[in-house]
């Protein structure tokens, strides 16, 4: 069943089941206060013959009493049926036909010393009455007064189909009703259904998803459209990667294979171009087996696995610290305070770490490389021939090398990661001039409350 055709069925069935209460409600109260309002004048007719003006006890009613002038009862009343009550069990018909046959219940009512009553609604002559027997308490005879019920009878039951014939009509009403608030409800639903089966068909994530408002569906709908424009960010994202990866390891691999023809005439060539042959065949496959390591981070995304958790930067320049002592006898300094951040410390070593690799690279005059971590920001200094203003913009984007150090070996992914990472720590990063010459890159980290007790680190 769709959709559509169950909010359809729940609006019909809300508002018959609605409809039903009401109804059902309205016939009882109005059932109720005339049944009620009924009963009070019978029990007004009752009390007026017990306490009429005669002579002698309760024994002495008789059909007589009705008679003429001592007819205790207005003139509007004198189409009851009223029967007289022994407490023995016999009855005596005062006034009406047909007669009222009085039932066991009514002789205890006879007999009780107290003022009773009681009400029905009883057969007579195969015709609805309302019977109200009531007594005065004298212990012998109590009076029973009946009224035609058959016009409220009738009028009740008219009443009951008109409530029935409402309940239906408005349940019709409230289907068709439903059936068009289903239809405006889920027709943007019907968009975003076909947008979805478009693109999982097609595999095109060039959909527009037509959507307003504020509602659930509206919010749904701008939703899937931001879902599509990132997807195809990161289509577009991935597509450029690969070219730009095509590019870059078509220069490599070109002077691999221009290496290897040489190396088919090896027992030809001089000592000198044999030794240089072979360490540009070393230098290309180092740089080709670098470039594909960046690559592949790239390619997997520095998503990180597991939760945040505070993490002290002294601790991870102090780790790429010793890795860089590891392996050469560059001069570092190191200046660190207590900063934390929130993330994750794999990804900030990576990050650290090509930060100082790049320091390395670029600084050819051998100086020291500066690494200060201060409220939140970590700052790696380098003496090199520094970054033109109009380079410092996108030397973060994958790929993209100045012109200066285009020679240089490097694949221009090292600094794109750094910035991937920053992104993830919800961090900014940038790159300066440093005062005296060299380079300066930042990457400043959203303050954290957390505290870890320790001093500056040198």
């Amino acid at each position: 069943m769709t959709l559509r055709a169950r909010l359809a069925i729940s609006f019909a069935a809300l508002a018959t089941v609605v409809a039903v209460l009401m109804g059902a409600l309205g016939y009882a109260t109005v059932a109720s206060r005339v049944t009620t309002q009924t009963d009070e004048a019978l029990l007004n007719a009752a009390e007026r013959v017990l306490n009429g003006p005669r002579a002698g006890d309760a024994l002495a009613f008789s059909r007589d009493q009705f008679q003429g002038r001592r007819d205790p009862l207005p003139p509007q009343d004198r189409n009851l049926l009223i029967t007289k009550v022994l407490a023995d069990g016999s009855f005596d018909t005062l006034r009406g036909d047909p007669t009222l046959t009085p039932e066991s219940a009514d002789i205890e009512i006879a007999a009780s010393t107290e003022p009773t009553s009681s009400a029905r609604t009883q057969e007579v002559a195969g015709n609805p009455y309302r019977v109200v027997v009531a007594t005065n308490g004298n212990g012998a005879a109590a009076i029973a007064v009946a009224r035609d019920w058959s016009e409220q009878t009738s009028v009740l039951r008219g009443l009951a189909l008109t409530m029935v014939g409402l309940a239906s009509a408005l349940a019709l009403l409230a289907a068709l009703v439903g059936w068009w608030l289903a239809r405006r409800i889920t027709a943007r639903l019907e968009s975003l259904t076909a947008a979805a089966v478009q693109v999982s068909q097609t595999g095109s994530l060039d959909v527009e998803v037509p959507g307003e408002g504020n509602d659930e569906v509206g919010r749904l709908a701008s939703a899937f459209n931001t879902m599509l424009l990132r997807l195809t960010q990161s289509q577009a994202e991935q597509q450029r990667l690969v070219q730009d990866a095509g590019h870059e390891l078509r220069t490599p691999l070109t002077s691999i294979r221009t290496n290897i023809s040489l190396l088919q005439r090896f027992s030809e060539l001089d000592p000198e171009v044999q030794d240089r042959v072979v360490a540009d065949l070393r230098g290309e496959s180092a740089e080709l087996t670098d470039l594909v390591n960046e690559l592949l981070e790239i390619a997997s995304g520095t998503s990180p696995i597991g939760e945040p958790a505070p993490v002290l930067l002294a601790d991870v320049v102090s780790q790429v610290v010793e890795r860089v002592r590891r392996k050469s006898d560059i001069e570092l300094r190191v200046s660190c305070d207590d900063s934390v951040v929130i993330g994750y410390e794999t990804l900030l070593e990576r990050a650290t770490w090509n930060l100082v690799e790049n320091a390395m690279k670029f600084d050819s005059n051998g100086g020291a490389i500066d690494i200060q971590v201060r409220e939140n920001e970590l700052i790696v200094s380098d003496r090199g021939p520094g970054v033109s203003q109009d380079d410092q913009d996108q030397i973060f984007e994958r790929f993209y090398r100045p012109v200066s150090s285009r020679s240089l070996p490097g694949s221009g992914l090292g600094l794109a990661i750094v910035k991937d990472v920053a992104e993830t720590h919800r961090a900014s990063v940038w790159c300066s001039d440093r005062v005296g010459g060299g380079a300066e890159f930042h990457i400043k980290f959203p303050r954290s409350d957390v505290e870890t007790g320790t001093g500056a680190r040198s």
